[in-house]
């Protein structure tokens, strides 16, 4: 009887040690997890912007007098050398000695103007010629595999520059055409006699003056709409063609030096649907200090950007909109990725303890960032926390570039609490 009594206290004695062990044995603790995967990578500055248009002409009054009331409204569509404005003579000083000296001047002045633009478009020519025979040679030396692809794109892009830079010269030859038209015409009306209503010269000042759109483009603005007595140079009409707009985006400095001429762009937030496609077209020498909302000043540059979507698909953008744009400055299609959250410093004392573990850095994955401060993660390995060092080749936003020190597919800690450490029991959380 007491042997039985003895067997069933043990027995319960057992019983109640394991129930205590079991009771304050530690538990896994619950983690977020994330699997490290190889996908599309891309590092990119996030910045707002605004469209603007590069060239503006602002039709002014070549000559004082009435301005009948101009029926153009803003977005009106006109071409080259219709009419935007009549100007009738208000008073007849209009045709004073002085008068017939400023149009002379003037006269000059547009012959000036148009001689210049001559010269430019030569001048643009041998800009053409130039950037060609540069891109013959970089594409025969790239052929040989002398040249980078880079100095390839480059030399491209240095000949559609330059053909740009001759469109513009071509219609900037336009405008002083128009203007030395102008100008005679008003020298020659002044320069008629002072004569009854039946000479010529009376019969060309009844008809007025009929002031034309230098260039094809799109009404902008009407700075007088209604009839008024103007004087000489006043701004009647402002034009330009919204077909070659372009974005300007403002820039931290240290942003700008990652960004070249060429690079994508992608521009979002612009009120449309989709994504517009485009590509960085010059970055300003000079930069500016601009204070932002936080009262911090900062030196900012501006980055001009041409889009390279089609016309139809951001018709519907206009002169000084709000956009968001999104430069890439680094794109990799397969980079082994893991959850930004994931990955954090390693402390010095934890980066000397995990190389004399592994046998050096070179055995776990070299270096951390690119700053030099080591970076590691930790990994669910037969359901414990492994601190593994990484190394990181760039990070964005949400997600981190992992080099080396991780295999595809391993399942990493998201946001690791102070809890977690080397060894321990982790259990993923089931969301």
């Amino acid at each position: 009887m007491q042997r039985r009594t003895l067997l069933w206290t043990a027995a319960a004695a057992a019983a109640a040690i394991a129930l205590l062990a079991w009771a304050f044995a530690p538990r896994p603790i619950e983690v977020e997890a994330a699997r490290a995967a190889v996908g599309r990578f891309e590092l990119t500055v996030d910045e707002d912007g605004r469209t603007r248009l590069p060239d503006r002409y602002v039709v002014s009054a070549p000559l004082a007098g009435r301005l009948a009331r101009i029926t153009l409204r803003e977005g009106d569509a006109v071409a080259a050398g219709d009419l935007l404005a009549t100007l009738t003579p208000a008073l007849a000083p209009m045709l004073d000695e002085r008068s017939v000296r400023e149009a002379q001047a003037r006269v000059g002045t547009a012959e000036a103007a148009l001689a210049r633009a001559g010269v430019r478009i030569e001048r643009a020519r041998v800009g053409i010629e130039q950037a060609r025979v540069e891109l013959q040679r970089s594409e025969k030396l790239a052929r040989d595999g002398f040249v980078a692809p880079t100095k390839l794109d480059a030399d491209r892009l240095a000949q559609e520059a330059a053909q740009k830079e001759h469109d513009t010269a071509v219609q900037e030859r336009h405008v002083a055409e128009h203007e030395l038209e102008q100008a005679r015409a008003v020298l020659t009306a002044l320069r008629q006699p002072a004569a009854g209503a039946g000479t010529p010269g009376a019969a060309a000042t009844a008809r007025g003056f009929a002031v034309r759109a230098p260039v094809a483009g799109q009404v902008l603005r009407v700075v007088q709409p209604s009839e008024a007595t103007v004087n000489a140079g006043a701004p009647l009409v402002e034009l330009g063609d919204l077909a070659r707009l372009e974005v300007l985006a403002e820039l931290l400095t240290t942003d700008a030096l990652r960004v070249a001429a060429g690079t994508r762009v992608r521009i979002e937030r612009w009120g449309g649907l989709g994504v517009l496609e485009g590509r960085v077209r010059r970055i300003e020498p000079a930069a500016f200090t601009k204070v932002s909302a936080l009262g911090v000043e900062e030196q900012r540059v501006n980055v001009l950007i041409e889009l390279a979507s089609p016309r139809e698909q951001w018709r519907a953008l206009g002169d000084g909109y709000r956009v968001g744009v999104r430069l890439v400055v680094l794109a990799e299609e397969r980079a082994l990725q893991v959850p930004a959250s994931a990955v954090f410093p390693l402390p010095e004392a934890l980066a000397k303890t995990a190389d004399g573990a592994a046998g050096g850095a070179a055995a776990i994955g070299g270096a951390g960032s690119a700053a030099g401060t080591a970076m590691a993660t930790f990994v669910i390995a037969d359901g414990r926390a492994r601190l593994t060092r990484v190394h990181l080749r760039a990070r964005n936003g949400s997600m981190a570039w992992v080099a080396g020190g991780l295999a595809d597919g391993a399942r990493v800690i998201v946001y690791p609490n102070a809890t977690v450490r080397d060894g321990v029991r982790v259990r993923e959380r089931r969301v």
